[in-house]
Parts: structure tokens; C-alpha cells; sequence
């Protein structure tokens, strides 16, 4: 029990100093949260003065990963504004339905749920969040309900990787592969009747939602649908495809008004006059930075194509020492990274053209401001606000990296395995219900439904061979588990005000999303009595 409550107190502090009346900056409370974890590992768990220096060290770069991403979408959307592409965008969705559940499935869910399955890494939120806001809607509970939606869409995302990735140490056969992707794939589409529904409740009021409700179920089903039966037979496209099939069809229904009420409740006595209709011309440049940028992260992520292969090589290249920090490599790829750091076997990579930063989002942020502005008057600008935006979250993410990086390494005795067989010993018979939060313990660390599958797959997979519970149905759970695990993930959260610039906002969105959170849980709790 004691290693259980040292093992999660790094995470408890977090959560007090996080969601308190008056709130630790994120920055303080993350950095505070490293130095604890970094005690409790040297003097309780006993881990090597040079493994805690690697460690910190390798949080410290892969906190790249997620800094580089925010930097991206930031500049991209500054851009966006600055050149005039995002008014043309806005004009167009308010003429399509100027209800705002229309607005928020169109955009909230379903092109979410579309760049999800193209991508991951975080990118969905991030270019999806901003368009919410700039459609009138409040910052802060966009950012929540951004969370929440991609919450169903992830275990399918960046083409599958979760599954194909993250069980890969298994060695599923491909039959069971499928039957995990498919048993994953109902029990997200059981939790989506319920989920998202809910979380539209973070911005329209109960009458709104009443009214418009038939509207919300359909689009809902427009992009779940096709990922169930896409699953019977796939476990690589059921999110590109349904993501696809619910923005086309939720657009479709807006636009013939079905599901929809006749006006909004809340509608001011005067109306507001609708913009002038969009020419299509205008409306095709203003969409094209968006186009490449969704086409370029499907294109580089699909594993038939070549392109995947090509940007993250890590072979060949420039490599030397760098005394006892390690050996650093350059691919022709451009892949940089470090091996064997400070002598302890870890390593770290960055795959500069594959993680969705530079590429695509400073490529399509050049397109609209050469299609729309001044290239160089307004880049400039946009490079100075992004500079202002990121640099709070920067110091943020390098500390919440850092927690992450101290409380996964020990092999069985890392505080992230002694919570999860804790929690596993403590459910016994009851675990079937309980194991999708330990998929959520992983990503709630990682901000990675992959990460958290990789984690944590092993230790699903040997409790349902003990227990004689089916393996499939277990590594469903975890993985649905762990797309749950995102609405809460701290650095996710960063994140995302990051993008929308709010400041020390994180404990106040985890307060907004935590009882959906434990919904999404029960219902598949729930969905496990019913079906399994």
C-alpha cells in the first residue's frame, strides 16, 4: 500500500495544486511535481543517480515532440487570422447552420474525428479548438469539449497506430488483431451515444440541445457507423473513414436543416444578420491551407505509401560522440536523436518532417498568408505572437515531460507498473470492469493511447491469461481505456491552452472534464455487463 500511495503522489500533488481555489501557476506546479518524483525515485524506490539524470534528461527532449506541435498550430492559426483566410471559413460555416450544436458537431466532432484518423499526436485539438473559438464560442469550455470529443476517435488514429503499434510486442495474430479493433471499435461507438451528447452540455444549454438533439445523435452516428463496420474487416481506416463520411454527411444535414430546430432558443430579440454568401472561389482559397494540411498528414501516414517510411529512417547519416551524454545521430531523414544516454541505455529520437509541426503547419500557414496577405508583414507579426503564446507552455511541457519520464522507469518497480498492478490486484474478479482505467493511467501519463498500449498491453494481456478472461476483450479495454485516458492527460491539457492562449487554465479544465471522464469509464464498464 505505501509503494501504491509514493508511487501516485507526484500525481496527487498535481491534482491539489492544479484544481485549488487559487491555483499553483502550471510551470511551478509541474517543476515542483519533477522534483518530488526525482526524491521519491532516489530515496524510496532507489533508482541510480545516473538513471534519474537520464531520465530527466529524456523527458527534457521529448517534451520536443509536444512543444514543436504547439509551436505549429499556434503560428498556423496567428496566420490563419492575420492573412484574412479564417473570415471567409467562419462566414462559410455560419451560412451552412448558424446553430451552434450544427457548428460544434461539424467541426467539434466530426473534422476531428477525420484528422484524428489521419494523424494523432495531438493535432486534432489543436487545429480544431481555434476555428471554435473564432466562431464566438468560449475558450475555455472549447478547450474541454475538445478533449472529450477526441476521447472516442483515438484508438483508431494516425491510421491505426495504437492497434498495429501498440501490440506489436504481443504478436497478435492478425485475427485477433481484428477481433480487438473490433470489439474496441463497439465499445467507443456504445460509449459515443452517450459521450459527446453530454459534453455539448459544456456549451449549449439543456433546451438547445433538447431541441437540436436529433441533429447531435445523427452526426454522431454518421462517423461511428462507418468505423464499426469498416472494423470488421480493418483496424488501420476506420477513423479516416468515418471521420470522412460523418464531416460530409453532418455538412449535408446542416445545410437541408434535418435534425435541427427552426431557430435557437437562445437567439437574441434582434436577429443578427447572416454574413453575405461565401463566392466559392474565396471560399476554396481560404479552405486550401486546411486541405493540404489534412492531405499532407494522411499521405505521410498511411502505411502503403512510401512516405511514412521515408521521413521517420533512422539509419544512415551523421553520427559521433557526445562524451557520456551519448551518441547523437542525424538521418538523411532528418531524423535527430540520442543514443545510450548518460550511459544508462535510453534513447531519445525526433523525427523533424514526420512530427506534425514544420510540415505540415508552417508549409500551410506560408499558403495563406501568400494567398491572402503580405507574406512578409504578416508572417512576421505571426511569428512575434507565436513567440509571445509559446513561451509559458514551453516551460510546462519540459517539466510535465519530465514527471512522465521519472515515474516510467524501473521496469516492474516504475511507479506507472506498481499503480497498475495495484489496481489490478485490488479488483480481483471485478478487473474486466476496472481495466480500461489502467489504459487511462498510461495515457493520462503519456498523452498516448500508443504509448499507453505498449505500457500497459502486456500486463492486460497476462491478467486475461490467468484469469481465463478472453485476451481479445481485455486489450480491447485497455485500448479504449487508454482513448479515454486523453481528456485528462496534463500535457494534452497544456496544450491546448497553450493553442487558445489560456493562462493557468489546466486545473480548471481537468475540473470540467473529470466527470465525463469517469462517464466514458462507467459506460464501458457498463457496455462490458451488457455485451461481453
Amino acid at each position: 500500500m505505501l509503494d501504491f500511495f509514493l508511487a501516485a503522489l507526484p500525481i496527487l500533488f498535481l491534482l491539489v495544486v492544479l484544481t485549488k481555489p487559487h491555483p499553483l501557476s502550471s510551470p511551478l506546479a509541474f517543476s515542483l511535481a519533477a522534483l518530488l518524483a526525482l526524491g521519491l525515485q532516489f530515496f524510496y524506490f532507489g533508482a541510480a543517480g545516473s538513471l534519474l539524470l537520464a531520465s530527466v534528461t529524456t523527458g527534457l527532449l521529448n517534451a520536443l515532440t509536444p512543444i514543436t506541435i504547439v509551436l505549429g498550430a499556434i503560428f498556423f492559426f496567428i496566420a490563419m487570422e492575420k492573412s484574412g483566410a479564417m473570415q471567409p471559413i467562419k462566414d462559410w460555416l455560419h451560412n451552412i447552420s448558424p446553430n451552434p450544436v450544427a457548428q460544434l458537431m461539424i467541426v467539434g466532432w466530426s473534422f476531428m474525428f477525420l484528422l484524428e484518423g489521419a494523424s494523432g499526436f495531438g493535432t486534432p485539438a489543436a487545429l480544431t479548438a481555434p476555428i471554435l473559438v473564432g466562431l464566438g464560442f468560449p475558450a475555455l469550455r472549447v478547450a474541454a469539449l475538445c478533449l472529450v470529443f477526441n476521447a472516442i476517435a483515438t484508438p483508431f488514429g494516425a491510421v491505426g497506430t495504437p492497434l498495429w503499434f501498440g501490440f506489436e510486442d504481443l504478436q497478435l495474430t492478425e485475427e485477433a488483431m481484428l477481433a480487438v479493433g473490433l470489439q474496441t471499435a463497439v465499445w467507443q461507438t456504445g460509449a459515443a451515444l452517450v459521450l459527446p451528447i453530454a459534453a455539448l452540455l459544456l456549451i449549449v444549454d439543456g433546451k438547445t440541445l433538447y431541441r437540436n438533439l436529433p441533429f447531435a445523435f445523427l452526426s454522431v452516428a454518421f462517423s461511428v457507423g462507418p468505423m464499426t463496420l469498416l472494423a470488421f474487416s480493418n483496424y488501420e481506416f476506420p477513423t479516416v473513414v468515418g471521420g470522412s463520411i460523418g464531416l460530409g454527411l453532418s455538412i449535408l444535414a446542416a445545410r437541408m436543416g434535418i435534425g435541427l430546430a427552426k431557430e435557437t432558443p437562445e437567439a437574441p430579440t434582434k436577429k443578427t444578420p447572416s454574413p453575405p454568401p461565401v463566392a466559392p472561389g474565396v471560399l476554396a482559397k481560404a479552405l486550401a491551407p486546411i486541405a493540404l494540411t489534412v492531405a499532407i498528414l494522411l499521405v505521410t501516414r498511411v502505411p502503403a505509401l512510401p512516405f511514412r517510411s521515408l521521413l521517420t529512417r533512422s539509419e544512415g547519416g551523421l553520427q559521433f560522440p557526445l562524451g557520456p551524454l551519448g551518441e547523437f545521430f542525424l538521418s538523411p531523414s532528418l531524423v535527430i536523436g540520442l543514443e545510450n544516454i548518460w550511459q544508462e541505455g535510453l534513447r531519445w529520437s525526433h523525427a523533424i518532417l514526420y512530427v506534425p509541426s514544420f510540415v505540415p503547419f508552417f508549409i500551410s500557414a506560408a499558403l495563406a498568408l501568400w494567398l491572402f496577405g503580405d507574406f512578409r508583414t504578416k508572417g512576421l507579426e505571426a511569428l512575434r505572437e507565436t513567440k509571445q503564446k509559446i513561451a509559458r507552455p514551453v516551460l510546462a511541457l519540459f517539466a510535465a515531460l519530465v514527471v512522465v519520464n521519472l515515474l516510467s522507469i524501473g521496469g516492474e518497480q516504475a511507479p506507472t507498473m506498481v499503480m497498475g498492478q495495484f489496481f489490478a490486484r485490488a479488483a480481483g474478479d471485478t478487473w474486466v470492469y476496472l481495466a480500461p482505467f489502467l489504459g487511462a493511467l498510461g495515457s493520462f501519463f503519456s498523452g498516448s493511447t500508443t504509448i499507453s498500449n505498449l505500457t500497459f498491453g502486456g500486463i492486460q494481456y497476462s491478467i486475461a491469461s490467468e484469469a481465463g478472461l478472453p485476451t481479445t476483450l481485455l486489450l480491447a479495454l485497455q485500448c479504449a481505456g487508454a482513448s479515454m485516458g486523453n481528456m485528462v492527460c496534463i500535457h494534452n491539457i497544456v496544450a491546448v491552452c497553450a493553442v487558445l492562449g489560456l493562462v493557468n487554465k489546466e486545473g480548471a479544465i481537468l475540473k470540467i472534464v473529470a466527470p465525463l471522464f469517469l462517464l466514458h469509464g462507467a459506460l464501458l464498464a457498463f457496455l462490458t455487463l451488457l455485451l461481453a
